[in-house]
Order: structure tokens, then C-alpha cells, then sequence
């Protein structure tokens, strides 16, 4: 009977194994289509996706649902007001926001809630957003002491940089951030590679 319940348990083992490479591997396959997503439709598709994805991680797919909210919205703030985009913001950053309750410390986390507030100020139009600002001050310190020469940390300075009217020290950021996304520090296959979209055509 021992015998039979150990080999049972090493064939549910090995069965959970494969299950867990298996949405592994369709994460980083999302990622991928994440990366070539250009639509609000492509970003609605590939959030799904996370949200329902099993990892080893459940950070990361979290993460990229998150990361999915944010980039359909500047996807669409190119084309209205925003108004209508609060509540994927919202949602975002409470996705974002959970996961940074548990790693404070993830310079990836504190940059995307960044970029998440950056984006609420910019949906909302408030002129009284200092808490906001104070929170994305905040992120950035996190993420300078974590995380050297990360492409999407440089996106977001130069969008500070861009939203107080220095467009000619936003250009030289976002310069930056193209050379770093063209020369990544990064060995680990795991590490997000999103954001060029960010970019906008600089001289």
C-alpha cells in the first residue's frame, strides 16, 4: 500500500511539474505577443491571458496583466481625453499595488505603479495631485537603489520631465531609454523587455 501511494504521489508530482512548464512557457509566449500587441483589442487579448495564467510565479503574471491595463490606456489616451480610462487605471493599480505589498523592494513593480500614477494624473486633469507626485518621487528612489540602466525607470524620468514642460531634458531621457532597451543589462530570460512603445520619436 506504501508502495502504491509513493508512486501515485510521484506521478501527480511529475504531472504538476509539466503542467507548471507548460503555463510557464505560455507566459513567456504572452509576453512575446505583449510586446508586439499595438491595439486596445491586442491588449485586451493578451490580458486575459495573464490573468488567467498558472506560473511558478504568480507575481509575473499579475504583473503583466497589469502592465497590459496600462500600455491599451496610453494606446488610447492618443486618441480621447481619458476619461473613460480611469477605471482600467484603477484596476491596474490595485493589481500593481498587491503585488508590491509583498516585494517592496521590486524595482519593476515600483516603476509600473509609477508609470500607473503618472498616467492617473494625466487621465485625471487634476491640478491637486501632490500625493500622486510624492508617490511616483517615491517609486523612482526605490527603483534607482534596485535597478541601474532599466530602460522603462529612464521612460518613466523623462515622462516627469516631460509632464513639468522640459521636453529638451525629456528628449535626452528618452534617447537614453532607447539605448538601454538596444543594450539591455539584464541576463535573466525572465526579465520584462516592454516599454519601447513608450518612446516617442525623438531627434
Amino acid at each position: 500500500m506504501y508502495k502504491l501511494l509513493l508512486i501515485l504521489s510521484f506521478f501527480i508530482v511529475n504531472y504538476s511539474a509539466k503542467a507548471q512548464n507548460f503555463t510557464d512557457k505560455a507566459l513567456t509566449q504572452a509576453v512575446l505577443q505583449l510586446n508586439a500587441s499595438k491595439t486596445a483589442n491586442d491588449y485586451d487579448n493578451v490580458f486575459n491571458k495573464f490573468s488567467g495564467a498558472k506560473t511558478s510565479e504568480t507575481w509575473q503574471s499579475n504583473y503583466y496583466a497589469a502592465v497590459a491595463l496600462y500600455l491599451k490606456n496610453e494606446t488610447l489616451l492618443k486618441k480621447s481625453s481619458g476619461a473613460s480610462l480611469m477605471d482600467d487605471n484603477a484596476f491596474a493599480r490595485k493589481i500593481a499595488t498587491g503585488i508590491w505589498t509583498a516585494q517592496r523592494d521590486n524595482a519593476e513593480i515600483n516603476i509600473l505603479l509609477g508609470l500607473l500614477y503618472v498616467q492617473k494624473i494625466q487621465i485625471d486633469g487634476s491640478q491637486n495631485s501632490q500625493p500622486d507626485q510624492d508617490f511616483i518621487s517615491q517609486s523612482i528612489v526605490k527603483a534607482e537603489t534596485h535597478s541601474v540602466n532599466n530602460p522603462r525607470l529612464t521612460v518613466l524620468q523623462a515622462k516627469i520631465k516631460e509632464k513639468s514642460g522640459d521636453q529638451q531634458n525629456a528628449d535626452i531621457l528618452y534617447r537614453k531609454a532607447l539605448n538601454e532597451f538596444s543594450n539591455p543589462n539584464s541576463s535573466d530570460s525572465k526579465s520584462p523587455t516592454w516599454g519601447k512603445q513608450l518612446v516617442p520619436s525623438v531627434q
